[in-house]
């Protein structure tokens, strides 16, 4: 079970990075029409949208990876918050219900909900 919540982890902080990474590229993406296309009010309002698309993927982000360096470490808030998150995953199709499927049955084993709660003593 050991691997299974490595692996677990890993995806979680993985699915993290992937949405930083689109905030980024969304931000940069839509810079870059803005200014190309030289409409000082298109340039305002595509600015405004990247922001805010920006801050809207990186504060979706911060909680499974958080969670994903949780678990790596054992801890049994993370196992609670991976659950959550996984709980929301399921909604998320295709992937994410994958995602979320392969997590809950993992987090919510007899073994690793002791495992998790013997490390906290």
């Amino acid at each position: 079970m050991e691997n299974q919540i490595n692996i677990v982890a890993t995806i979680r902080i993985i699915f993290s990075v992937i949405g930083f990474l689109i905030g980024i590229i969304g931000f940069v993406v839509l810079q870059i029409i803005g200014g190309i296309s030289g409409d000082h009010d298109a340039h305002f309002v595509l600015s405004i949208i990247g922001t805010v698309a920006l801050i809207f993927f990186v504060v979706l982000s911060i909680p499974g990876f958080l969670a994903g360096l949780g678990l790596l470490k054992r801890k049994e808030w993370a196992r609670i918050l991976t659950i959550i998150i996984s709980v929301l995953d399921l909604f998320n199709f295709p992937i994410g219900t994958a995602v979320g499927t392969y997590s809950l049955v993992v987090l919510t084993n007899s073994d690793v909900t002791r495992a998790f709660k013997q490390k906290q003593s």
